[in-house]
Formats: structure tokens, sequence, C-alpha cells
């Protein structure tokens, strides 16, 4: 059976109870896992302002909450290819092709990445993940390339831990419209929900820490190749965080404009590095650009 979206108003009557604490106590048929991802992506705030699932939530806050629509059980395997990069026994790495949601959500439960491993890795359903089983983070449907699946419960509580202590490096690869100077900078600002449109995120006084590292790899014909590495997770960071400071990312219609020379966003996860849940040794993978964005820059090169 279908469960509608459900959203909820609440006032808080007791002083200094932590919000994940107050939300879980009027919410009893979810986890508190699944609800602190909730707060984590915006679907509960205090007095319509984002905030962290430890908030210390004052007498006469306001707490709107949002449970998006699930299926429960309602997961299938689905037979779409994928190209592993790594695997062991804790863990599967894949590299992820542009046009892929990486799990179901309230209108699409089909024809995602977490469908594709199930047909793979049938055991992945036993983790209790209603929609995510295995998923420790994630990439948008338009970015390409290398994504960590856990196998088991152990292995998904300590990469959650490992992204949530930023012990987990990643480096992407973006292709921004315009001469970005400096050659190497850092791009601080605070990033939530757009205040207008729900579906896309902004920079925001009242959003939360983020921190982006960039550098240049090569000027290209009005356009500049970046390597940037994200320090925090917040969502679609790089893409909000680079069309901020007025260098949108290639394609990007959402946060810039459509590209001439690429049908997608230009952003590619190129370099993971993390430590193997069960013994510790760092792993170290690399997923070179896709055929789609080396076209793309080819065709830019022609413009010469």
């Amino acid at each position: 059976m279908t469960q509608n979206t459900q959203r909820q108003t609440l006032t808080v009557l007791e002083k200094g109870i932590r919000l994940d604490r107050f939300v879980a106590s009027h919410c009893p048929d979810y986890s508190r896992t699944f609800l602190q991802k909730l707060i984590d992506e915006g679907y509960i705030t205090v007095n319509s302002r984002l905030a962290k699932s430890g908030h210390k939530l004052e007498n006469g806050d306001k707490v709107d909450i949002i449970i998006p629509a699930v299926v429960p059980g309602s997961l299938s395997p689905e037979a779409i290819p994928l190209q592993i990069i790594y695997e062991d026994d804790d863990i599967l790495v894949v590299n992820k092709p542009p046009g892929l949601t990486t799990h179901p959500a309230p209108g699409q439960k089909e024809h995602t990445l977490v469908n594709a491993i199930l047909a793979y890795y049938p055991r992945l359903a036993e983790l209790g993940e209603t929609l995510r089983p295995g998923v420790v983070h994630r990439l948008d449907k338009d970015t390409s390339g290398l994504i960590i699946i856990a196998k088991n419960t152990k292995a998904q509580l300590n990469l959650v831990g490992q992204f949530k202590e930023r012990s987990v490096k990643k480096v992407y690869l973006t292709l921004v419209k315009g001469h970005l100077i400096p050659e190497q900078g850092i791009i601080e600002a605070p990033v939530g929900r757009h205040p207008n449109d729900r579906t896309r995120m902004a920079v925001v006084n009242s959003g939360r820490p983020a921190r982006s590292v960039y550098k240049v790899i090569e000027y290209i014909e009005g356009y500049t190749l970046l390597e940037v590495r994200p320090e925090t997770g917040r969502t679609h960071q790089i893409r909000v965080h680079l069309s901020a400071i007025g260098f949108p990312v290639a394609g990007d219609a959402a946060y810039g404009e459509r590209s001439p020379v690429i049908r997608r966003q230009f952003l590619h996860a190129h370099r993971l590095s993390f430590k193997q849940p069960s013994t510790g040794e760092t792993i170290e993978l690399k997923s070179e650009l896709p055929e789609d964005l080396k076209l793309a820059l080819r065709d830019i090169e022609k413009l010469k």
C-alpha cells in the first residue's frame, strides 16, 4: 500500500530537547536514522529554518515535518548494466553513468542504481532501509563517476561515520563557463534549501556550512576545466558554489544555463579515497572522464 506524503507542524513545549529526539517521539513509526536523514535533507525545519539533528529546541519553536511518500518493500531488482570499479565483502564501488538516479524517491521507484545493485547483489535488501539500502552518499542523476555502496550493516555504519568525520576524500572534474581566476581557491558559503523553490539549493545565511576547494586544470575557449574537492557534503554543493561566484557548471540548467556542447551538467566524480570498513586500509580509486564529457571537450577545442 502506498503511503502518502505526511506534513505536520508541531509546537515545542519542552526546552532543551534535541531536534531528532523530539521528532522521533512524535513519529514512532520511523527509525531515528531515517528521521535524521530527513533533517539533513531539509524536510524537517525549525521555525522555517534548516537545523541539525542535535539542535536544542526552545519553548514555542515550530517544527515543520515533511515525510515523503514511500512504498514499503517495493524495491525490485533490475538488470541494469553496472561498471564495478572495486568490490570486497563489505563494499561495492560503482562508476555511475549519467542519467541514473542513485536511489528511489517519491515519483521514481524504478530504474535507479539501487535497483541495479539489488539485481547484482540481492542480499542488499536485508539492510532494512526501505528506499536506500547500502547507500552512504549519493550523486545527482546527471553526475557521473564513483559511488560507494555498503554490502552489510556494519560497513554501512562505518562508512556513514567516515563521511560525517569528513575523512572521505572526493575529487570531481567539472567544466565551468568563463575564465576562472585565481587558478586555485576556496569557496566557503552556507548552502541550504532555496527559499522559494524546495527542489533547488542556494547560498543562504540559514544554510549549513559548506566549503569547496578548487584548482584550475586548463582554460579552453571561454571555459575552465577544474578539479574540485568538496570538504563538506551538502546537496548540489559544487554546482551551487560555482554558480554563486559567477562560474556555473557547463550544461547545468538548474543553476546556470544549457550548453551547446553537452546535454547534462559537466560534473564527474573522478577520485575517491576512504578506509576499508573492516581492515582500515586506505582505498584510493579513480574514474576517467566518460565519453560524452570527452566529446564535449573536443567540440570546444574545435572552436579555436
